[in-house]
């Protein structure tokens, strides 16, 4: 075990030391700034992460990773990340992600939860509640899917109904958020509700899923 953690720490040295051969300064300009266009609210699935995804710099991307990228308002991790994002960082676009093959979306499906788990995705069984009829005569793998995406737009209501949210577009500011899903097996990303600018259309966006 020791053995691979500090193979894990020379990966990292040849890595800084990579970097800093071919941009001196990098590290340097770096520390000094950190104006990220992008809050990214993901899943913690280790094969999601989205600087590799987006195939952008990390450093344009302030990132949340829960189990199935859940928004609970009562959530002061998630909501202070929001206000940190919007309020300090001035990001542009919130972006809530969601992806096929989602473990936590399986367990619910397969009422495969318990523990502290069980009580984090509660609001996903409410939702897979909700929609049985159109679950029922699917496979598992469309169920999945399905209930991936639909909880996709359930967060992304969470998103813009929080006190954050909600005051920047009382004040004006520009900021639009998504709601996008990661299908695993083709690496691709799909766009679920276009922009979402405005409580106007957040609205638009309740009444016609929920």
């Amino acid at each position: 075990m020791l053995s691979e953690l500090h193979e894990l720490l020379c990966r990292n040295f040849s890595w800084a030391d990579k970097i800093k051969s071919r941009s001196p300064d990098f590290f340097k300009n770096l520390s000094e700034r950190h104006r990220p266009k992008y809050l990214w609210i993901g899943c913690s699935d280790s094969r999601t992460a989205p600087d590799r995804l987006l195939d952008l710099p990390s450093e344009q991307i302030f990132v949340h990773r829960n189990i199935a990228n859940m928004v609970h308002s009562d959530d002061a991790s998630c909501m202070s990340v929001i206000q940190y994002a919007v309020d300090q960082l001035k990001v542009d676009h919130i972006v809530v992600c969601g992806h096929s093959h989602c473990g936590g979306v399986r367990a619910v499906l397969e009422e495969q939860t318990s523990g502290p788990i069980d009580q984090w995705l509660k609001p996903l069984s409410v939702l897979k509640t909700s929609i049985a009829g159109k679950l029922k005569q699917a496979s598992l793998n469309e169920r999945s899917v399905t209930l991936a995406e639909l909880n996709v737009v359930k967060q992304v209501t969470n998103v813009c109904k929080s006190a954050t949210v909600q005051t920047a577009w009382e004040m004006g500011e520009k900021l639009s958020v998504h709601g996008w899903i990661f299908d695993v097996s083709t690496g691709i990303l799909k766009d679920l509700l276009g922009d979402i600018t405005s409580a106007r259309s957040a609205a638009a966006v309740k009444e016609q899923y929920f």
